[in-house]
C-alpha cells in the first residue's frame, strides 16, 4: 500500500448501522434504521497530509486502491506545513460483551421499552415529555503502510428522558439520560423518568440563590464537566501547540493541590472506550495532571512527535473523518473525604448539580457552566433547594481552589463536538470542594 513519494499512508473504513427513536407526549414521532460505509484514505508525502473520503471503499483492491493513493499523494504535493509522526504504540483492547445485544432488538421492541420510561416521567403535574433513544453499531477497519490491521466491532447506545413542568407561566425541566457499550439499556429504567419528572415539579419550588464568591460543592457530573471542558480540552496536543492552551508550556509546574489527579483513559470501558484509536495506535491512562502537577498532554501521532510529553493513542474520528486529539473517558480521581466531612468543611456554601451547558475558552483560561440546580449548604448541612445557577472562573485559580476530593466517583456519558466531529465521551468525578468559587444567581442581594 504505498507509491514511491509516500512516506506513509493509512486507511480506516467504518460500516455503521444507527438507530433512533423519538417520542413525544406518548406519540412515536420516528422510529428508523439507517446505514452507512465510509472510508478515510490519509497519504503522507514528502512534506503534509492528503486525504480523501470514500464511500463504499474495498481496501483489497488493488487497482482502486492505487488509484486513491495517488490521488492522496497529489494532494499532499500542495500542503506546505511539514508533519512528522511519532512510532505508535501497538497493542489493542477487547471490546466488551453487551448483557444483551440491542442488534437482537427489534425497533417495536425498543420503542415499547422507550415508551414506558416516557410515560412514567408524566407524574401529576407534568404538562410534557419526550424520550429518545439512539444506537449505533460500527465495524471498524484499519490498515496503514507497514501491514498493521485492525478489526474491532462496537455497539453504543443509549436514551435521554425530559419531564417540564408548569405553573403560573413558570415552566421548568427535569432530564435524566444514560448511555453505554455494555448492551440494551432501557430495561427497569422507568425510575429515572419519574426523577425527571419529580425535578421538574422541584424546580417550580425553588429559591433563587444569591451570586458571589463563596465555598462550592460540586456535584459529580459537574465536577466532571469541569475536567473535561476546561481541563480536558486544554490538554489536547494540537491546542497546545497551537498556542490555544492554558496548560502550555506548564509540564511538570503545580497547578492545584496534591490530592488532584486528572486522567484522560480511553481503554477504561465507558462510554469513550475505543480498543485502539483512530490511527491504529494503543490506546492507555494518560494522567494529564497528576498530584496537582500538569504531567503529560493528550496526542495524535502528529502532535506527540512535534511536542513531546505523553503518548499517541487519542486520535479519534468519525467514519470518513481525520483523526483530531480527543478526550474520551475524562475524569477526576476519587480522594479520601466522605461527603459528610466535604459539607461540614463547606460549612456555608452551595451545592451545585448537574450541568446545562456552558462556555470555556483554553486559551484565555476561562470558563461558565450551568448547573442544572444547587442547594444551598447551612451550618455543614444541604438545605434548601435553588435554581438559575452558574459556576465561572478561571481555570488554574479554580484548580488551585480545590480543598477536598470525595471517595466515590460517579461517570457521566454524553458526546463531544470538535472541528464539525461529535465523538461519544464520559467524564466524571467525586464531590469535590472549592475554597472560593464564583457563582452567579439570580437572587437579590
Amino acid at each position: 500500500m504505498s507509491l514511491p513519494g509516500i512516506r506513509f499512508s493509512d486507511v480506516r473504513c467504518v460500516r455503521a448501522t444507527s438507530t433512533h427513536i423519538d417520542i413525544d407526549n406518548g406519540v412515536v414521532e420516528s422510529a428508523g434504521t439507517s446505514f452507512s460505509d465510509t472510508a478515510l484514505v490519509r497519504v503522507l508525502g514528502p512534506r503534509g497530509w492528503g486525504m480523501i473520503s470514500v464511500n463504499n471503499l474495498d481496501p483489497s483492491s488493488k487497482k482502486e486502491m492505487d488509484r486513491i493513493l495517488a490521488e492522496g499523494l497529489a494532494l499532499a504535493g500542495i500542503t506546505e506545513d511539514p508533519v512528522n509522526l511519532a512510532e505508535p504504540g501497538r497493542g489493542e483492547h477487547k471490546v466488551p460483551s453487551p448483557k444483551e445485544d440491542p442488534l437482537s432488538l427489534s425497533l417495536e421492541e425498543k420503542t415499547r421499552v422507550l415508551s414506558g420510561i416516557e410515560k412514567a416521567a408524566k407524574i401529576p403535574g407534568i404538562v410534557s415529555t419526550r424520550a429518545t433513544y439512539i444506537e449505533r453499531s460500527e465495524g471498524v477497519f484499519y490498515t496503514d503502510s507497514s501491514g498493521y490491521e485492525n478489526r474491532f466491532t462496537i455497539t453504543r447506545s443509549g436514551f435521554s428522558v425530559l419531564a417540564v413542568a408548569r405553573r403560573n407561566g413558570d415552566a421548568q425541566m427535569g432530564r435524566e439520560s444514560r448511555h453505554t457499550i455494555h448492551g440494551f439499556n432501557l430495561r427497569h429504567q422507568e425510575p429515572m423518568g419519574v426523577k425527571a419528572g419529580e425535578t421538574a415539579l422541584a424546580l417550580l419550588d425553588a429559591g433563587a440563590a444569591k451570586g458571589g464568591r463563596m465555598r462550592a460543592v460540586l456535584d459529580p457530573e459537574l465536577a466532571g464537566v469541569f475536567a473535561h471542558e476546561a481541563v480536558g480540552h486544554a490538554s489536547e496536543g494540537d491546542l497546545v501547540k497551537e498556542g490555544s492552551s492554558v496548560l502550555a508550556g506548564r509540564i511538570g509546574e503545580q497547578i492545584g493541590p496534591g490530592i488532584l489527579t486528572i486522567v484522560d483513559d480511553p481503554s477504561l470501558p465507558e462510554f469513550g472506550f475505543e480498543p485502539v484509536d483512530a490511527e491504529g495506535c494503543r490506546t492507555a491512562r494518560t494522567e494529564v495532571v497528576s498530584r496537582g502537577r500538569v504531567n503529560a498532554y493528550l496526542h495524535t501521532r502528529e502532535t506527540l512527535a512535534a511536542l513531546g510529553n505523553g503518548d499517541s493513542g487519542h486520535g479519534r474520528a468519525e467514519g470518513g473523518e481525520p483523526p483530531l486529539v480527543r478526550m474520551s473517558n475524562t475524569f477526576i480521581e476519587e480522594g479520601d473525604s466522605t461527603l459528610e466531612e466535604i459539607f461540614s468543611e463547606c460549612r456555608d456554601g452551595i451545592l451545585l448539580v448537574g450541568s446545562r451547558g456552558g462556555q470555556v475558552d483554553p486559551g484565555r483560561g476561562v470558563f461558565q457552566f450551568n448547573a442544572e440546580y444547587g442547594y444551598l449548604i447551612e451550618e455543614g448541612e444541604r438545605a434548601r433547594m435553588v435554581r438559575d445557577v452558574s459556576l465561572s472562573g478561571e481555570i488554574l485559580s479554580t484548580l488551585h481552589g480545590i480543598l477536598l476530593c470525595g471517595k466515590e466517583r460517579e461517570m457521566h456519558q454524553g458526546f463531544c463536538g470538535k472541528g464539525g466531529q461529535s465523538v461519544p465521551v464520559s467524564d466524571g468525578s467525586p464531590h469535590i470542594l472549592l475554597s472560593d468559587a464564583v457563582v452567579g444567581g439570580s437572587g437579590a442581594d
